[in-house]
Order: C-alpha cells, then sequence, then structure tokens
C-alpha cells in the first residue's frame, strides 16, 4: 500500500499552530522510513503556503551536533520564504517555543541541483554566493529516539525561522571554506565556536549530501536562488528570554538578529 503522508500533515501543521509538544505520531499515520517523512514534509509545505520554499536547512551535520540530538546522520527540512529574514531583523521572542540560535554558515543557489548523486565539483558550481546565517529552532520535542527519525524529519527538524547575512565583496571561491572560523555571540558573551570543517568536512559537503536525499527528492531537486543553511559548527544555544545574537565567520560579514 502506498504512504499518504496527508493525514501526519495535518496533525503536525495543528500540533504547530496550538504551539503543542511534537509526541510520537499514532502508528496509522506515522512515517516509517525517512522517505516518508520527506513526503510528510513536502505535504506540510502545501498545507503552509510555503511552497515553493525558500530553501532548506542542513540539521546534525557536525559530530558534536549528531551526538547532542543522538542522530547517527544529516537531516533536512524545509524553510517558508517568509521565515527567512535579513540580518538586523527584530522579531518577537514570545512567537517562538521554547528557542534556541545557532550558527551557521549558509549559500545560495545560483544553478538547479537535481535530486540524486552530486559531486564536490557538482556542488560548488551549484553555488552563488557564501555567507554567515542564524537559524533559530524550536524545541518543541521530548525523548527524539521515541520520536524517531522519520517523524522529525516530517516536522523540519526544530527549524522555525533562519536570519541570513550579505555575502560581501569577498569571491567565495578565494576563501578556505573549511577552516572558517565561526562564533556565535548572546548578549555580548561568545557562548559557542567551531569551524567550517565541522561541517562533514567540508561545508559543500553538507550540499553535496542534501542534494542527494529524501528531502531534495520530495521536492524535486534544489532551485536556483533558494539559501541552503549548511550546519551549525555549535550545538544550539537554548534562549530563556529576549536576547541579542550575533554570528561571524570572518572574513564574511556578521548576522545579527534580536528577540525581543
Amino acid at each position: 500500500m502506498t504512504y499518504d503522508p496527508t493525514e501526519a500533515a495535518s496533525v503536525l501543521h495543528a500540533k504547530r499552530q496550538r504551539r503543542e509538544r511534537v509526541t510520537p505520531l499514532p502508528p496509522a499515520i506515522a512515517p516509517k522510513t525517512e522517505a516518508e517523512g520527506a513526503a510528510v514534509q513536502r505535504a506540510l509545505a502545501r498545507q503552509t503556503g510555503a511552497e515553493p520554499p525558500g530553501g532548506f536547512k542542513i540539521g546534525a551535520t557536525a559530530r558534536r551536533m549528531q551526538a547532542y540530538l543522538g542522530l547517527s546522520g544529516p537531516v533536512a527540512g524545509f524553510m517558508a520564504i517568509g521565515g527567512m529574514h535579513a540580518s538586523g531583523a527584530t522579531l518577537r521572542f514570545g512567537d517562538f517555543v521554547h528557542p534556541g540560535v545557532e550558527c551557521e554558515l549558509a549559500v545560495r543557489l545560483a544553478r538547479r541541483l537535481p535530486p540524486g548523486p552530486c559531486t564536490m565539483e557538482q556542488a560548488a558550481d551549484a553555488v552563488g554566493d557564501l555567507f554567515t546565517a542564524i537559524e533559530i529552532v524550536e524545541n518543541r520535542y521530548g525523548d527524539l529516539a521515541e520520536l524517531g527519525t522519520p517523524t522529525l524529519v516530517a516536522d523540519q527538524m526544530f527549524h522555525a525561522a533562519a536570519v541570513v547575512g550579505d555575502p560581501g565583496a569577498t569571491d567565495w571561491r578565494e576563501l578556505d571554506v573549511a577552516a572558517l572560523p565561526g562564533r556565535i555571540t548572546v548578549d555580548g558573551q561568545v557562548r559557542g565556536e567551531g569551524v567550517g570543517a565541522d561541517l562533514l568536512g567540508h561545508p559543500l559537503n553538507s550540499l553535496v549530501w542534501l542534494a542527494g536525499s529524501s528531502v531534495a527528492a520530495a521536492f524535486d531537486g534544489l532551485q536556483p536562488g533558494q539559501v541552503i543553511l549548511l550546519g551549525s559548527v555549535t550545538p544550539p544555544i537554548w534562549l530563556t528570554g529576549p536576547a541579542s545574537v550575533t554570528v561571524e565567520f570572518p572574513p564574511l560579514p556578521p548576522v545579527q538578529v534580536r528577540l525581543t
């Protein structure tokens, strides 16, 4: 029997609207594989008016993030255009449920990447810009092992919003992207540091992985203009109240957001 993702997407959408914790879905509708989870994610994008998406986030690309989340590999989720903001944005803290912030590198695609196997060269050729980003995540989960990876995929892997920086004047191809040092500061205090190579050995390996993922397949590939968050080089910094957040990967311009 072919899996129908519609009901699972409706349940997840309703939980999000009611700001409820995501618990294991009923067995009759729960996705059992990551591919079924990706199908639910696509159905969720349709139901929320987020199709086509503005891009995708990739989570758990760093080993310490995989260990932190108890995952064996990366997980991806779509990003709605309405949830993407420019650096310097001011957002309402109360609009998010148990929010956290992450220290990200991101790219904007200049060319389409079809779903399926992808080489580093093909990934690099598709990239237009490289820039710094902040992902705002929400902790609406309990025991992730109980929830299961397919449902985590279906629910966009913690994603809530993204704040994207400016690529600046430097041609990213002139940079040693793997060596870029990342730092996240909250209210002027450094809360985490990492390096580009923490993301699967090289940040573009994240894009290679995404192109071949079940999520890319579900959304018919990655399209020009889409923004891809390549992963956080630090674990999430969970916020307890309003805060000002800055992420830096010099020499790229920093990115900032205020949660009030």
